[in-house]
């Protein structure tokens, strides 16, 4: 490692264990999905582990070896994302990717720890709204210069792209789109005659309506990660409340609405642990009549469930209609020896044709706009609710100490759905640990 490398790391472990502190115990108390631990373990290519991707390298060509980091362990994403690395591998035989997933609650640690050691990837995917809080640390690469030089930063939607810069320098680029709709088990519905909700009082009578037996009316991800706080958030902005106004009666009956479906036992009490893998496969199971979840489950329920029965809506409304503004974008970290084949590869998966191979089978939409309108998307009745719903998508955009914000919702969540604290308590207290981490 080069000296400056050294200095680097230096740096970095500095802020990891001083100004960081805060951001390391917000990863740290995340509970990782499925039993995962904090390290990678190898797998198959196919589920999504470590593996690597190479192609014979062709005679007096200069080999080089890129590693990448995800959280893409299982599922359409997993396979998507490996087919894609495959097919640059196969077209640039001198390349190996030696892929990592990472599970999604622990991948923030993961790199927090790595920039300490000095042991980080070249390439990072990363949850769009935590990227400008790993530019602040240092972390990531400046590639204000090649971005200008690239000239496609234009391409892309203003929300998703904005995701990748921190004070005016760019970081990264905008891989995919997503946000939650409703999905309902039609084979469920129509027996009992229920229609798809459209506001919150249906939602809460279709949920009682549908559960019978040990079957749950409604299934959402309630988990202390990301996850968690991604399937809560529309609800807080429904009812016209954000986080600066949590403390208020928006706040309150939004969480409210989820104490009470679980306590009236039209929603489990499992959520406080399930990923959206695992509401995934509730719904699969047909243990769950209706689940909030994203268009990444698509490719999945066609493949393993082609009998299933199920149609999609935008989410029921409170004051006004909401979702988040999900998605991954792809960084290169800082002061690596490679950055010119990791920039070279990120660019290539951007071009229209091999964005739109990638996205189509990992069942997720894009951040370009010159391929929003694509018939991929466009004519598909299932997708076309999703690109409906994003019209009122809301990104996270609350600065770099938004890591931290989302561990106190999580710990809000936590507390009042398993009845450790009232609603008016938990959010008072979530609350103040939130306001002043907000962007002055």
């Amino acid at each position: 490692m080069t000296h400056s490398s050294m200095t680097r790391r230096r740096f970095l472990k500095g802020l990891v264990f001083g100004g960081s502190a805060a951001l390391l115990a917000a990863c740290g108390g995340a509970a990782a999905p499925s039993g995962g631990g904090a390290a990678a373990t190898s797998a198959p290519a196919a589920s999504g582990g470590a593996a690597a991707t190479s192609a014979p390298a062709t005679s007096g060509s200069a080999a080089t070896t890129l590693t990448w980091w995800d959280y893409y362990s299982e599922g359409a994403n997993a396979v998507a994302m490996q087919a894609q690395l495959k097919r640059y591998t196969d077209s640039h035989p001198n390349v190996t990717i030696q892929r990592t997933a990472i599970p999604f609650a622990d991948l923030k640690q993961k790199l927090l720890q790595g920039a300490a050691a000095g042991q980080l990837p070249d390439i990072v995917v990363i949850d769009n709204p935590d990227h400008s809080a790993f530019a602040a640390l240092g972390v990531l690469e400046d590639l204000t210069d090649r971005v200008k030089a690239w000239g496609q930063d234009k391409a892309y939607f203003d929300g998703p792209w904005k995701s990748t810069t921190y004070q005016g320098k760019n970081y990264g680029i905008p891989d995919n789109s997503n946000c939650l709709v409703l999905w309902y088990n039609t084979e469920f519905t129509g027996p009992a005659k229920v229609n798809p909700p459209t506001n919150w009082d249906e939602l809460k009578s279709a949920a009682k309506a549908l559960t019978q037996g040990d079957r749950f009316g409604l299934a959402v991800s309630g988990i202390k990660s990301e996850e968690g706080t991604f399937q809560w958030l529309p609800f807080l902005w429904e009812t016209g409340a954000d986080l600066p106004t949590l403390n208020s009666d928006g706040g309150k009956a939004a969480l409210q609405l989820w104490v009470d479906l679980v306590k009236g036992g039209n929603m489990s009490p499992g959520i406080l642990g399930w990923t959206q893998q695992d509401v995934l496969a509730q719904f699969q199971n047909r243990k769950a009549a209706m689940m909030i979840n994203g268009p990444w489950q698509i490719p999945t329920l066609k493949k393993d469930n082609p009998d299933l029965k199920w149609q999609v809506v935008t989410l029921p409304q409170n004051k006004q209609g909401a979702s988040i503004l999900g998605g991954e974008n792809m960084a290169i970290v800082k002061g690596g020896k490679n950055i010119d084949a990791a920039w070279e590869l990120l660019t290539w998966t951007q071009t229209p044709d091999n964005l739109k191979a990638y996205l189509t089978e990992a069942g997720k939409l894009p951040s370009r706009q010159d391929l929003a309108n694509d018939p991929a998307w466009t004519g598909d009745p299932v997708l076309k609710v999703f690109i409906e719903q994003l019209k009122v998508a809301k990104p996270r955009a609350y600065g770099p100490k938004y890591p931290e914000i989302s561990n106190a919702i999580q710990e809000m969540m936590q507390a009042a759905i398993s009845g450790q604290k009232p609603v008016d308590a938990a959010v008072a207290d979530a609350a103040a640990k939130i306001t002043p981490l907000l962007p002055s």
